[in-house]
């Protein structure tokens, strides 16, 4: 491990626009061409977006600790705890999904739309 300082990355402007612009705009279009409202309540979306950030914090914490040269068992714990974290934000997202855009793709009729890019997505999160 080095303890070389590395230059302070920059901040996205707005991550609420950067990291979930599915949750945070108020349509969106599928691949098919088709769309939808795809509108979240404020809540979710703070909660999600209240996660991501101490993901964020504790990723920039195992920086520090690579930095510091801290025993390589000890980072690979906290990388294991960020792992958790984002498993964790990744099931409110799906429940999230299935609570209202599956349940308003069955009331629009697209429901075959939706579950298929629903199958794809879940095919690469757990691939």
């Amino acid at each position: 491990m080095t303890h070389e300082q590395n230059p302070p990355e920059s901040k996205p402007k707005s991550s609420a626009d950067t990291v979930l612009p599915s949750l945070v705009h108020p349509s969106h279009t599928h691949r098919d061409g088709t769309g939808h409202g795809h509108v979240h309540s404020e809540e979710s979306l703070k909660a999600i977006m209240n996660r991501l950030a101490r993901v964020e914090g504790h990723v920039r914490g195992i920086k520090v600790m690579v930095q510091e040269g801290r025993p390589c068992p000890d980072v690979l714990i906290q990388i294991a705890a960020v792992r958790g974290a984002l498993d964790r934000v990744a099931r409110l997202i799906l429940d999230e999904h299935l609570s209202e855009c599956i349940t308003r793709a069955a009331e629009e009729g697209t429901i075959e739309v939706e579950l298929q890019e629903l199958k794809a997505a879940l095919d690469r999160f757990l691939g």
